[in-house]
């Protein structure tokens, strides 16, 4: 997918260096007494995933570096060297790469020298297209480079790679198939968990029509491309590793079930609606949230989940069917010649499809319109999500 016209630039990452606080002290320490005790800096899983998703995460790059590819089950014994850019430049995804890593220098830290940023951005560009090479069922998307530039900085290149192989056969393997269908499905169980938690938001946020164009970036990137704190984004990351491939899905409705009050005092329309949640909050309080979604996750079964899911997408049919044949019935009754009854018929059906209060049309227009928004930000669609 191209992108064409003026770029929109995407919002400066915030590389903080906030002090540590006393409980972030104690965490590090007591993270780094294990590992120094171990083989190899190596620890159990179990330890590992614990101190992942509990209150600060692995506190800092210096421990995400030695203890991400164990998360991801990547051996960095065995890693195999990076071909150069050149060995990768007729790939027919490489001009798109290079536009998007081009598009991502906010994404570094300020203030590198020049000749370290042109290092980072090659060294992405050969990472994203390495994996895309070696898979060649996997499509690249616009945002997969912001999930890669946040393993690039923290892991290096050859580590990052091996991450980025691992998540694009697991956690990022749907958002990779050749069209958006098994994403758009499952950015809807977002509705299930914020139905059993909050009616009345649930049936505020589907009269809205607000589909799920707000949380596509969130999906598709682990939140990378919407947030501001480098921080953040780290901390989130080392709770996506440690957790089941859908865990994004249950942070998204954490966010909506938080921000609850909020939403709710909104006008009830897709505009207003899709403007306040595309953009997050600088101020949300991801361990509070972190800590809710996990008990989301253990309170719904994704069976549950997907048969509710099920249950949305046949009421969609059964009301698709009964609009087709009331605007069937319309047509008959006309008594207009034939060229008119069919420009009336257009007339008619139009209102129908565009009032439609739907689960699954509303969900499949905001996905088409957030493909477009995402992958063509540079276009004035692109203001609700970048």
């Amino acid at each position: 997918m191209s992108n064409a016209g003026t770029q929109i630039d995407q919002p400066p990452l915030s590389f903080e260096n906030a002090p540590e606080s006393d409980s972030e002290l104690r965490k590090r320490l007591a993270i780094e007494t294990i590992i120094t005790q171990s083989i190899d800096k190596r620890i159990s899983l179990d330890v590992l995933i614990k101190f992942s998703l509990s209150s600060h995460g692995l506190v800092n790059d210096n421990i995400r570096r030695v203890l991400w590819p164990q998360l991801a089950g990547v051996d960095v014994n065995n890693l195999q060297p990076a071909p150069s850019l050149d060995a990768l430049q007729n790939h027919p995804e490489y001009n798109q790469v290079v536009l998007d890593v081009n598009r991502s220098l906010k994404r570094f830290p300020p203030g590198i020298p020049y000749e370290q940023r042109i290092a980072l951005q090659d060294q992405l560009t050969v990472l994203i297209l390495r994996v895309i090479k070696k898979y060649p069922n996997l499509r690249y998307y616009q945002g997969y480079h912001d999930v890669a530039v946040t393993f690039l900085l923290v892991a290096g290149e050859e580590v990052a790679y091996a991450i980025m192989e691992q998540l694009s056969t697991t956690h990022f393997s749907e958002c990779m198939q050749e069209t958006m269908e098994a994403t758009q499905r499952r950015l809807m169980f977002i509705w299930p968990v914020v139905k059993f938690e909050n009616p009345e938001l649930y049936t505020f946020l589907q009269k809205s029509t607000v589909g799920t164009l707000f949380a596509l970036p969130w999906y598709l990137t682990w939140f990378g491309h919407s947030l501001n704190s480098y921080k953040s984004v780290v901390r989130l990351y080392d709770y996506f590793l440690a957790s089941p491939i859908y865990t994004p899905i249950f942070v998204t409705a954490a966010i909506l079930l938080y921000r609850s009050n909020e939403i709710l005092k909104e006008d009830c329309d897709m505009a207003s609606v899709h403007c306040l949640l595309s953009r997050l909050p600088e101020d949300l309080p991801f361990e509070e949230l972190l800590k809710t979604s996990s008990t989301l996750f253990n309170k719904y079964s994704l069976t549950v989940i997907e048969k509710d899911v099920d249950e949305m997408i046949r009421n969609e049919n059964e009301q698709r069917k009964a609009e087709e044949k009331r605007i069937l019935e319309r047509r008959k009754k006309t008594s207009r010649p034939v060229t008119a009854s069919k420009s009336l018929g257009l007339i008619q059906w139009l209102p129908n499809v565009l009032t439609s209060k739907s689960v699954l049309v509303t969900t499949a227009v905001s996905i088409v319109v957030g493909v477009c928004a995402y992958y063509y930000k540079n276009q004035y669609l692109a203001a609700g999500i970048s």
